[in-house]
């Protein structure tokens, strides 16, 4: 039996479908029945669980070969950082006690980084935080997510531009949430060496200025990547509904992608997806 956490999310969803499709038993963790009810459908176990309570957490991983595990954040957090520190250690707690094999954790490119990269910096908490609780971890660290394009689908169709604070330019890794789905049930099924760090990409790098051709592709109409200034990230973000101090780590994160400073620690040993952005897009689309 194989944990799933996050299961209604894009690369939860991916490692479930990869785990049914290899005639593996899985279970899902989620906060209402409800929310599980299409898992259970097509054949997945389904435990009720919120990261905030430790007992009911560990007692969904016993017995089970493996988890994938990633820690969904909480953006209307004020203090956002130390939340998301927070529920990091609960979860590393529930590992702890619940005695489960082998952890299969989401974390992000940058994630061995000790400053500067806004929100990652809790995903290398995470790294730490479980690593020290964990039996056996795998860490997964993908770069930027294809899926991120979705949101401003709307304004690339509607007025023919696409939003970025990236420079249009620069190209920049990015991968699939269904790549790091299929690539996080794989480590689960390989089962756990110690601990293993797997960094990610896509096929090839991608600009936003790709992004915007491949679109207008799809969309049937010329579409324009928009660069946006890096002193309207914490405003954008703010509409979103996220705190100021969330707000203000993406513009941080932005920052340091804009200067080059999030990158791999293990470059020589990149695992690349096989999802085009093409492909990705045209799903969104």
């Amino acid at each position: 039996m194989f944990v799933v956490v996050g299961a209604t999310g894009n690369t939860g969803s991916s490692v479930v479908e990869t785990l049914l499709a290899h005639k593996q038993p899985v279970r899902v963790v989620v906060r209402s029945a409800d929310k599980g009810a299409g898992w259970k459908a097509k054949g997945a176990d389904v435990a009720v669980a919120s990261l905030d309570d430790v007992s009911a957490l560990a007692q969904a991983f016993k017995g089970a070969k493996g988890v994938y595990l990633l820690v969904p954040p909480n953006y209307g957090a004020e203090a956002w950082l130390a939340d998301q520190r927070a529920r990091m250690d609960r979860a590393a707690d529930a590992v702890k006690k619940s005695g489960i094999e082998h952890v299969v954790f989401l974390s992000s490119a940058g994630g061995h980084l000790l400053g500067g990269t806004g929100p990652i910096r809790a995903a290398g908490y995470g790294e730490r935080a479980l690593g020290s609780s964990a039996k056996q971890i795998t860490i997964l660290r993908p770069s930027y997510f294809m899926d991120n394009w979705g949101p401003v689908i709307g304004a690339a169709k509607a007025q023919g531009v696409l939003p970025t604070f990236i420079a249009p330019q620069v190209e920049i890794p990015m991968n699939s949430t269904k790549d790091i789905g299929r690539i996080g049930a794989e480590r689960l099924m390989a089962g756990g060496q110690g601990k293993q760090i797997v960094e990610m990409a896509g096929p090839e790098e991608y600009s936003p200025e790709q992004v915007a051709t491949v679109l207008g592709q799809l969309l049937g109409k010329t579409v324009t990547a928009q660069h946006a200034p890096l002193s309207a990230v914490v405003p954008t973000f703010k509409s979103f509904g996220f705190s100021d101090e969330a707000a203000k780590l993406f513009e941080e994160m932005y920052a340091a992608f804009s200067k080059g400073a999030i990158g791999y620690e293990h470059p020589e040993k990149l695992v690349r997806g096989t999802v085009t952005l093409h492909e990705s897009l045209r799903g969104m689309v």
